[in-house]
């Protein structure tokens, strides 16, 4: 049986170039497991903030995790969050500046930030350590009860979300396109190093 698609609310309904969005699940899964990082925008005392931190999935559920002693954190228990996950893939240089853009694929979520307890949390901070390289868990030393503790993780399911993502060459008006000026696309793409020893 097919996944369902994504809800379609007032907040995930792609507006801007409708074009470019979705609500595949399928697609939203893909680009979440494709970078580690995410940014995660709430309110305190009706201010808005944004913090960037790593990010993981498992099954239909997002993660992110980060210290106990955190106010974002603290602050965002059983509150409504907005989540952004955004892999650049190239610079798109037109004939205009105004028609310059960036070739992207981009998942938006928004749910209420659950807060795990602390027998949830081991398993869940084995599949962050096992996304950022496969296997690591088991060969490190076992954590430690104080390390449980000092670590808060949440999660909202993958629910309310919309994709929206851009592929291809600039745009230009069409008399633009005799004029003598490179135009085209510089691609992006994120690299792993050479490992550098402690």
């Amino acid at each position: 049986m097919p996944e369902k698609d994504l809800l379609t609310t007032e907040k995930t309904k792609v507006i801007r170039i409708p074009d470019r969005g979705s609500y595949d699940r399928k697609s939203a899964y893909e680009i979440i497991d494709d970078t580690p990082m995410c940014h995660v925008s709430y309110l305190i005392n009706g201010e808005p903030y944004i913090t960037p931190t790593l990010q993981w999935r498992s099954g239909n559920d997002f993660y992110w995790h980060g210290s106990s002693a955190s106010r974002f954190l603290r602050s965002i228990v059983d509150s409504p969050v907005a989540i952004n996950v955004m892999i650049l893939d190239g610079l798109v240089l037109a004939r205009s500046g105004m028609h310059h853009s960036a070739n992207y694929r981009s998942v938006t979520l928004f749910g209420k930030a659950r807060k795990l307890d602390d027998n949830e949390k081991e398993l869940r901070l084995e599949e962050f350590v096992n996304k950022i390289l496969p296997g690591r868990w088991g060969s490190l030393r076992k954590i430690t009860s104080q390390e449980v503790k000092a670590t808060t993780v949440f999660t909202i399911p993958i629910e309310e979300a919309s994709v929206k993502v851009r592929t291809g060459g600039p745009i230009d008006d069409e008399e633009d396109y005799q004029l003598p000026i490179w135009a085209g696309v510089i691609p992006i793409k994120q690299v792993v190093g050479s490992p550098i020893a402690d």
